[in-house]
């Protein structure tokens, strides 16, 4: 009997009408455990009838391992993470499922840029549980040594916009005597400037480099020659030293790091485990332009079987306030409903900030975020334009030469006009 039925199926195989694999239920794939825990930990337990299967792959890995499947059909997930620096890429490939009619039900109470960023041709293919504003984190304790207060609202009045920020950088420096520099680097203020563009990088297919990204490649050249960073790339070890005030300038002398540009959740994976010797000497300021950075976003494979249950799944994950509320004042995540986001702002006080109300911050940070400017392009011209604005700016190239080069590098790679 267990014969006739390996032939029977293999035979129905062959014929394109079945498959002999067990049922997985909703396969889902993720490069982040941030998922894994959202789905196991909250979802599963609310539908404990749903059969769920996931896939972890390092986030290196991860673009190789969903492309060919989605490409081919065969063996594709019917769920995914997607990540800030990809999501574009996927919800422009025409391999995604259609969730307009989910955002749609719940569109008054999202947060605008997450599902911007998700939506492609008035189609929306992505959806997000969470918001990453991102603001200016800086020390008290230089606040009130060089500018006599450290209370948030005066700050501000210091970082306000791209002119004010350089201003302040000058006056810094001048009354250390060159030891607080207000930056640790330089390279923190690029998603700020990206974020602040009025157009994208690609017109008609052909590249634009707005004049935020000049303006950029300027004040990084001013910094490196004014010594207003400590000349440390970010997330080098030097970066991460100055948090913690061990970081030395090439005489031997202390550095002095005033602030960092970072997201949501700069603060707990970056700052808290890096910076503990430092722990309650700082607060968080809008600084000079809204922007983001980071994310994850879930897709759907657009020939899943399982399109009904996909889309309660991420319609559950992405905009049920009952879940996003309990997530949120369990994790510290910042959501994407502003229901939610505006009932437990208010219950918030963070003692690495000195008390401050990070997430009331947050919450009001990430209503002016813009998102209709990414594209799937921006992955490829964003590194190779910080390649050009680093050799600019340790004068390997002059202005003209490293837009040129960028242009022409861009140009080729991506065969734009």
């Amino acid at each position: 009997m267990k014969k006739a039925l390996v032939f029977v199926c293999a035979a129905l195989i062959m014929l394109g009408m079945m498959s002999c694999q067990p049922d997985q239920g909703i396969v889902i794939w993720s490069f982040t455990d941030e998922v894994e825990g959202l789905v196991m930990n909250y979802y599963a337990k609310e539908f404990p009838e749903v059969k769920i299967t996931y896939s972890f792959s390092p986030t290196d890995e991860f673009e190789n391992k969903l492309d060919p499947v989605l490409a081919s059909g065969r063996g594709a997930p019917d769920v995914f993470a997607l990540e800030a620096a990809f999501v574009r890429k996927y919800v422009e490939s025409g391999f995604l499922l259609d969730l307009t009619d989910i955002y749609e039900k719940n569109a008054s109470k999202l947060l605008k840029y997450p599902v911007e960023i998700g939506t492609f041709e008035g189609r929306v293919y992505g959806m997000s549980w969470q918001a990453c504003p991102g603001a200016f984190f800086y020390r008290r304790s230089i606040a009130r040594k060089y500018f006599g207060n450290d209370d948030p609202a005066f700050i501000q009045t210091l970082v306000s916009d791209f002119d004010t920020f350089l201003s302040t950088a000058e006056r810094l420096r001048a009354e250390s005597n060159g030891q607080a520099v207000i930056l640790a680097s330089a390279q923190d203020l690029f998603n700020v400037f990206v974020d602040g563009r009025s157009s994208p990088w690609v017109v008609n297919n052909r590249l634009n480099i707005d004049p935020v990204m000049i303006q950029y490649m300027e004040m990084s050249k001013i910094f490196f020659e004014r010594g207003y960073d400590t000349k440390n790339n970010q997330w080098g070890d030097g970066w991460f030293r100055a948090m913690r005030d061990e970081e030395n300038d090439a005489s031997g002398r202390r550095y002095e790091a005033f602030g960092y540009f970072l997201p949501t959740w700069g603060l707990h994976y970056v700052l808290k485990p890096n910076a503990e010797v430092t722990a309650g000497d700082w607060a968080m300021v809008a600084g000079p332009a809204a922007y983001r950075w980071g994310g994850t976003w879930l897709g759907a494979w657009r020939g899943t079987k399982k399109a009904d249950e996909v889309k309660q799944m991420i319609e559950w994950l992405t905009t049920n306030d009952s879940f996003l509320e309990q997530y949120a004042l369990a994790s510290g995540d910042v959501v994407s409903n502003i229901p939610v986001m505006n009932k437990i702002a208010p219950t918030f006080s963070e003692p690495f900030l000195g008390g401050q109300n990070h997430y009331a911050a947050f919450a009001a940070m990430a209503q002016n975020v813009d998102g209709k400017l990414l594209q799937g392009t921006d992955q490829t011209i964003n590194g190779i334009f910080a390649e050009a604005a680093t050799a600019y700016r340790n004068g390997e190239m002059t202005l003209d030469q490293a837009l040129a080069d960028f242009s022409t590098r861009v140009r080729n790679q991506l065969e734009l006009q």
